[in-house]
């Protein structure tokens, strides 16, 4: 029995062994097409580790995909990303930009960009032209917040109606592209006036943009003979006629904001005459006349401030040299109307030692370039104990071109028995 169970196991395994040779055989050998023409064997597959043998042909696909876009975005993917450089010209460089509608004008204007690619560039370039001017500026970006990259235009160059601008890269190659906008077409920022810049734009308009202007004024004041009582030498009071006149001349320069500060000035002057009243001691070898000789050598500064566009008010400052030594003096006039035209002044001026004087103006436009003015002035100057009235006409004349000239004329007096005449002119320059 045990002979044939081993005899029956030989023939089954032998059969196995002749099906098993004759399925390799088949394998191996080449198929054929319908022509008999032996078809081309598959390229081979590269080998895939344990890993890859249970994916399938529809898995296998998205996954090859997304290997070969990580590859492609470290051979040249924007910054922070690893992996060998991309060849030349394979990545561009491309700016992510979000361009300002409108700015403020006086006030910097700051200009956020991004780059991609940044190792292809050298500079990143805001090139810009400011209102009113016809050629383009370049500022370039920097690192910064609100950044990453950012250019800042300067408050003063900031100004209405508008400032244009582009923005061009420079690559590492040296050549320049435009990224932005462009020269012959840029992009336009609206810069709108606030109020105080309309109101200067328009005075400087009407000015003819004649900001500065240098003037010199001369005057002559006589209030005719006044009494004035001395101490003769028995100590008896003594009443004499006296001179009571005197003579300015200044001259000045003003600038012309047309701000706040409306204006402001600094002035030079002189004045020289004599007072109904002794203002020294009679000193050796020293006539009695001249105890009634009084002056001044003076330096003024003034400002002009705007407080409403038919309210202004100058203010003053002086200091001077006269006969008795070192004083200072001040003053303030509050101009009611149009400051360059038709206005009522009031005002006052007080030096020390010198005297006082309280004034109104009314300036009257009769003609686009002639203007009359009527003036009423009391004073006690030159070092007066009474005061006097001045009446007073004058007329100014624009000549152009930034000439002018005005001439003055009056009347004055300090009693009802005696007055003088007045006179003077002035001539100013404005550029």
């Amino acid at each position: 029995m045990r002979n044939g169970r081993t005899k029956r196991f030989g023939a089954i395994a032998l059969a196995a062994s002749v099906v098993l040779a004759t399925s390799v055989s088949l394998a191996q050998e080449p198929s054929h097409d319908s022509a008999g023409k032996a078809a081309p064997e598959p390229e081979s597959e590269p080998e895939s580790n344990g890993a890859d043998e249970g994916v399938d042909d529809a898995e296998a696909g998205p996954a090859r995909a997304a290997e070969s876009e990580v590859r492609e975005g470290e051979s040249g993917g924007p910054p922070g990303r690893r992996g060998v450089k991309a060849a030349p010209g394979a990545a561009v460089p491309e700016l992510v930009h979000a361009p300002v509608s409108a700015a403020r004008a006086n006030e910097a204007l700051r200009i956020n960009a991004d780059i991609v690619y940044p190792q292809f560039v050298k500079r990143a370039l805001l090139v810009y032209r400011p209102a009113k001017q016809k050629g383009y500026r370049e500022i370039e970006f920097r690192r910064g917040a609100p950044g990453p990259y950012v250019a800042v235009l300067p408050a003063e160059l900031v100004q209405s109606p508008a400032i244009d601008y582009t923005i061009e890269l420079e690559r590492t190659d040296g050549t320049r592209q435009a990224v932005f906008s462009t020269r012959a077409e840029p992009y336009r920022v609206q810069v709108p006036e606030d109020g105080m810049d309309s109101i200067e734009n328009a005075l400087s308009e009407r000015l003819d943009e004649r900001r500065s202007v240098f003037s010199s004024r001369a005057e002559y004041v006589s209030f005719g003979k006044s009494l004035a009582t001395v101490e003769r030498d028995d100590g008896q009071l003594d009443e004499r006629e006296v001179n009571d006149r005197y003579y300015r001349i200044e001259g000045g320069y003003t600038y012309r904001p047309m701000r706040t500060i409306s204006e402001f000035s600094i002035r030079v002057g002189m004045v020289r005459g004599s007072a109904p009243v002794p203002v020294r001691e009679l000193l050796p070898g020293q006539s009695e006349g001249e105890r009634f000789d009084v002056g001044l050598n003076y330096g003024a500064t003034s400002v002009r401030f705007r407080m409403h566009d038919s309210w202004h008010i100058d203010g003053s400052m002086l200091a001077n040299v006269t006969e008795v030594g070192f004083s200072v003096g001040t003053g303030a006039t509050l101009h009611i109307g149009d400051p360059y035209g038709s206005k009522i002044s009031l005002g006052f001026e007080a030096i020390q030692t010198f005297g006082l004087r309280f004034f109104t103006q009314v300036d009257i436009q009769a003609h686009e370039r002639v203007r009359v003015s009527p003036i009423i002035e009391a004073t006690n100057m030159p070092s007066a104990e009474d005061y006097g009235v001045r009446l007073l006409g004058e007329v100014g004349l624009d000549l152009g071109y930034g000439f002018a000239v005005a001439g003055r004329g009056g009347y004055q007096a300090r009693q009802a028995t005696s007055g003088g005449p007045s006179g003077g002119g002035t001539v100013s320059y404005a550029f």
